[in-house]
């Protein structure tokens, strides 16, 4: 995580191809980039901080249900803001 130049949080998500088609690659973004808008960007205007987040998925990302991946992504989060 960085602070954003930018007035507003922003997030990036890259998702590696690992065999799977562009329409899964596609869905796992959706997944985290919506995950992070209900969970990580709250947090951020809370706090009144901007900061710019990128979310690498792994490639068992896309055998995990939607809320195991928000269970494991609300994890990361915790570990950033604990630093």
């Amino acid at each position: 995580m960085a602070r954003s130049p930018r007035a507003g949080s922003r997030v990036g998500v890259v998702v590696p191809r690992h065999g799977h088609t562009s329409v899964e690659r596609n869905r796992l973004k959706r997944r985290l980039r919506e995950l992070a808008r209900r969970e990580w960007l709250p947090l951020t205007r809370r706090d009144g901080v901007d900061l710019d987040l990128i979310v690498r998925a792994r490639p068992r990302a896309y055998e995990l249900s939607f809320e195991t991946l928000r269970s494991a992504l609300l994890d990361a989060f915790r570990r950033c803001f604990e630093e």
